[in-house]
């Protein structure tokens, strides 16, 4: 594959076929990575399932693929809920180059909470093969994304940030790094206000942490 527009028109294709095969609950999404992340959606069918469409941005996971936190980003029948409480089967499918560079990645979110409901009789749908709860946030503007991985940061340290030591800020900051906060566009102005340092200061601790957790692998 050398890069998603040679698919294209066969990918929207078996985007179609996917969403007219589980119906109207199935939504199927083609993610171009090689955009900026706030805007990779550039195929979407039955967007109403996360309330997303074209030109809404990726969700946590996608970042932590191109980050490379994770070794393997493909991940098949995991379970996730949207912020509006959906509980969803999903399946994220990411798309290489000839040289190896992930350049898109296709998703199916099924909205599995009716089923869910009537799990009695319809566990053999519901139930079997699951894999563990996975955090997957769902959102139509990539700052809700980096808000919600502040959020998730702070919760790491559990403490106010006008009481966070030092190395608070570096525990919290290497988390953010390691999650892909940093690949959103001007995400780096914005962490540096959250945790009340300039960005200089906040560059020197990403490097502080780096350092210490290479010490700690070797």
């Amino acid at each position: 594959m050398k890069d998603l527009n040679f698919d294209h028109d066969f990918l929207k294709s078996l985007m179609k076929g996917i969403a007219a095969q589980f119906g109207e609950n199935c939504e199927v999404v083609l993610h171009d990575l090689t955009l900026p992340y706030d805007r990779t959606i550039i195929e979407i069918e039955n967007g109403h399932v996360t309330n997303r469409g074209v030109g809404d941005p990726g969700t946590n996971l996608g970042l932590e693929v191109l980050r490379g936190t994770v070794e393997s980003g493909d991940r098949y029948n995991y379970v996730t809920q949207t912020k509006e409480g959906k509980l969803l089967r999903s399946t994220s499918i990411y798309m290489k180059n000839a040289n190896d560079d992930i350049v898109g990645s296709l998703c199916i979110n099924f909205d599995i909470s009716e089923l869910m409901m009537a799990e009695n009789t319809l566990k053999s749908l519901t139930a079997a093969n699951l894999s563990e709860h996975v955090e997957e946030n769902f959102v139509s503007n990539v700052n809700d994304l980096l808000d919600s991985l502040l959020q998730e940061a702070q919760e790491l340290i559990n403490k106010p940030v006008s009481l966070m030591t030092k190395e608070d800020k570096i525990k919290g900051l290497s988390y953010l790094d390691k999650k892909g906060a940093f690949l959103i566009k001007k995400s780096g102005e914005k962490i540096a206000d959250f945790y009340d340092i300039s960005k200089y200061t906040m560059y020197n601790y990403l490097e502080e942490g780096k350092k210490k957790q290479k010490k700690q692998d070797e």
